[in-house]
């Protein structure tokens, strides 16, 4: 079974395809979607959906899920929160079997884990052994989207 997480910046989305098989994780892809800069705003929502979309079918994604912006930060990105619900949206008319939506706290709460803990997992300061090869995610974002896929599935 494969699952899609995301974690979305204004400028690019990071994405993570994990694979469980007998309950282990293991990174399948991590990838960065990074959108041309010629295209007007709606056009750079559209290739965004259109690029979900195809990972989803590419990879056969069963679960899905994506870590959106916090409610309380002070520099809220309109951009980010744009590109999130396009996420969604594709999420929600693609054939996944189901999707979560996820901010720090949830997915602290679904890893049994503390908010502060789950920061410094994101921040490569705290070792995870969740997932087989998690010492391939090199970058923050790429964990964040690693660990949303993997609590999508709980």
């Amino acid at each position: 079974m494969n699952i899609l997480g995301i974690r979305v910046e204004p400028k690019k989305t990071n994405f993570v395809v994990l694979g469980k098989v007998n309950g282990q994780f293991e990174v399948i892809n991590s990838e960065v979607i990074k959108v041309p800069s010629a295209l007007d705003f709606p056009e750079k929502l559209k290739y965004i959906r259109n690029c979900v979309l195809d990972i989803l079918r590419e990879y056969s994604i069963f679960y899905a899920g994506i870590r959106v912006a916090e409610a309380n930060t002070q520099n809220l990105d309109i951009t980010r929160l744009h590109i999130e619900g396009v996420v969604q949206e594709a999420f929600s008319s693609s054939n996944v079997g189901g999707y979560f939506t996820g901010r720090k706290t949830s997915i602290a709460a679904r890893l049994n884990l503390k908010p502060k803990q789950l920061d410094a997992v994101f921040k490569g300061q705290r070792d995870f052994n969740g997932i087989v090869n998690w010492n391939i995610l090199s970058r923050k974002n790429s964990r964040e989207a690693a660990l949303v896929a993997m609590v999508a599935v709980a």
